[in-house]
């Protein structure tokens, strides 16, 4: 009977002419895939137990039609079965022994219907030459998976990964992998860019079984970066106008992340915050499980002293003009594991002998983690539909022994202020309430002085303060044995000649250049403050003053208020002075000792004091 026969290669071809020219015509015609071969039962029949049972019996001379279907390796597989049964020479390498190791399962090609036959061949084969060697048996996993379900049946995939692991990792002798001291293991360029080109289940496979036998820590990780960055690649995770992608590519992605995020090595500082901060925006842009988020944000809070400004500005998940444009939360959560697990680091060095604790402190980056979350502050600032309660909340969860000084606080809060010009007193006092106005800088305090954005009580506590740290005498003047910082100067802000390496103190200005540069300074507070009263005429006004005694002096209510110092060397006007007034009784931070009693108005004569 004579078919119209299709054929996928020039071998295929070759062989279907070889069949054609012997002196007995072909008597069957077999089907597999697009292709149609012209063959005869007998040579078949031989060799292959699923055809055998076809073509004979009663009705088996009948038969001149065969459709194989679920063929492993389809008409290419076939092919090779043809020759071996016509036996035709041809060599069996690690690209293709196991599309015909499948081949021949299911043609039922065993020892049983002939000695020597194709399942046996093959099994030898892989025994002694494609998993002997690591590069044989890496092929053999590549092709091996594109013929699942069938690989799996004869358990090829399985002794391939065993292979694999035990060639790689040795047969359990690297335990002690990455101990302290120890070298990781090296990955090999080549058997990693072939294993990386895995389906995720098998290289999922691949990875546990290395595990298993001690690959781990950096090695592992540097294998799970690579293949992470060549599967999700082509993912546009920046800026709010992404590519969807189609259901089901977004789904595959999905899993593929989820499965990496549950591979990666427990150990810490395996992984860098960079990927750590590439696995989550991916995770929230292909809408992964909270537990998958979760985890990768974990393990950015425990190398967060690491990270740059870059990794925290990560996109968020919701619609343009919805809400803000970098996932406020998910930096927040961070921050709250980086605080937790510093707490837990240092309870353990106060419970530990020191030999251990030594060990397992981490080092001191709270510093750092403070200034970058400062920087962060200032970048989300701009943001317009960063609400207050946002704002306020990540910026008190910045520690105290974080903020040096508050500078960059200031930063953020003004940015924030200059980008939601419609908050009310109220709002921008809560904004303004994160940021202690004791540790500002000079320059800053000039600048917050002027600075119109600002509540006016905040001002007043910047002036106040100021105020307080020019009153501070130098170091030539104050008492032995006080702190060079007392009247309210930061320790962080505050400069003091320091001893030089012979004993001998540096050499300080002269007495006159000091007290020129602290008139100086004393003018320009004076400046202003006459400028903030310009700049705010219908504030609440202070208290009636206290009405002038004899001789031109003014008396001051004998309150645990402390009364201003007096100005030195006669500089100052009688302006400065009455606002100085109104800025005690606005300070928050001057209390009465007594507990909040009537301050008295009409202080007794013996305490008045005058002002020049």
């Amino acid at each position: 009977m004579q078919t119209d026969t299709q054929f996928s290669s020039a071998a295929m071809k070759r062989t279907s002419d070889w069949i054609r020219s012997q002196e007995f015509p072909s008597d069957i015609t077999i089907q597999v895939g697009g292709s149609s071969f012209n063959l005869h039962k007998l040579p078949l029949a031989s060799k292959c137990g699923y055809i055998r049972k076809l073509v004979s019996g009663a009705n088996g001379s009948r038969v001149t039609h065969l459709e194989i279907t679920g063929m492993p390796g389809d008409a290419k597989a076939f092919d090779l079965v043809i020759k071996f049964c016509y036996g035709v020479n041809f060599e069996i390498t690690a690209d293709n022994v196991a599309m015909l190791r499948c081949a021949a399962e299911h043609l039922e090609m065993t020892e049983e219907c002939k000695p020597g036959n194709l399942v046996g061949r093959t099994e030898a084969y892989l025994e002694e030459v494609a998993l002997a060697s690591l590069e044989g048996a890496v092929t053999a996993l590549r092709r091996a998976e594109e013929l699942l379900p069938a690989s799996d049946k004869v358990q090829l995939i399985g002794r391939c990964i065993d292979a694999i692991a035990t060639m790689t990792c040795g047969d359990g002798g690297h335990e002690g992998l990455d101990d302290v001291g120890a070298p990781p293991k090296p990955v090999d360029d080549w058997w990693a860019d072939e294993l990386t080109a895995l389906r995720i289940d098998t290289f999922q496979r691949v990875m546990i079984a290395m595990k298993a036998r001690g690959f781990k820590g950096i090695a592992m990780g540097t294998m799970i970066m690579l293949y992470a960055q060549k599967s999700l690649r082509r993912l546009d995770m920046n800026g709010r106008e992404r590519k969807k992608m189609e259901p089901r590519q977004e789904h595959e992605k999905r899993v593929v992340l989820e499965t990496i995020v549950s591979l990666l090595p427990r150990e810490k500082n395996t992984m860098s915050v960079s990927f750590l901060s590439m696995l989550l925006r991916a995770a929230i842009y292909l809408d992964t499980s909270l537990a998958c988020r979760l985890d990768l944000e974990t393990r950015m809070a425990a190398q967060l002293g690491q990270a740059v400004l870059d990794d925290l500005l990560i996109p968020s998940s919701s619609p343009e003009g919805a809400g803000t444009a970098y996932d406020v939360d998910a930096v927040q959560r961070i921050l709250a594991g980086y605080l937790e697990n510093e707490g837990e680091a240092t309870r353990l060095d106060y419970n530990t002998d020191d030999d251990f604790a030594s060990a397992a402190s981490p080092p001191n980056d709270v510093g750092p983690v403070g200034k970058l979350m400062e920087s962060y502050l200032a970048e989300i600032s701009s943001d317009v539909n960063l609400p207050v309660d946002k704002f306020t909340g990540l910026a008190e969860l910045i520690p105290e022994r974080a903020r040096f000084n508050e500078d960059g606080m200031y930063r953020a809060i003004d940015i924030y202020l200059k980008a939601h010009p419609s908050l009310g007193e109220g709002e921008r006092k809560k904004v303004c309430g994160v940021m202690d106005c004791q540790k500002l800088s000079r320059e800053a305090c000039a600048h917050a002085a002027q600075n119109d954005r600002l509540p006016v009580q905040t001002v007043v506590q910047v002036l106040y303060h100021e105020q307080r740290r020019l009153r501070v005498p130098p170091p030539s003047q104050a008492p032995s044995g006080a702190p060079s910082y007392a009247g309210g100067e930061s320790p962080a802000l505050s400069y003091r000649p320091t001893p030089s390496f012979n004993g001998r103190e540096r050499s300080a200005p002269s007495s006159e250049v000091s007290r020129l540069q602290r008139e100086n300074d004393e003018l320009r507070m004076e400046l202003l403050q006459m400028k903030m009263r310009l700049r705010d005429p219908s504030g609440a006004a202070p208290a009636a003053a206290p009405p002038l005694a004899a001789g031109g002096t003014r008396s001051f209510p004998t309150s645990g208020k402390p009364p201003l110092p007096k100005k030195q060397g006669g500089s100052g006007g009688g302006g400065g002075g009455g606002f100085m007034k109104k800025l005690g009784r606005l300070n928050p931070f001057v209390r009465d000792p007594l507990g909040g009693g009537k301050v008295r108005t009409k202080p007794p004569k013996d305490r008045r004091h005058s002002i020049s």
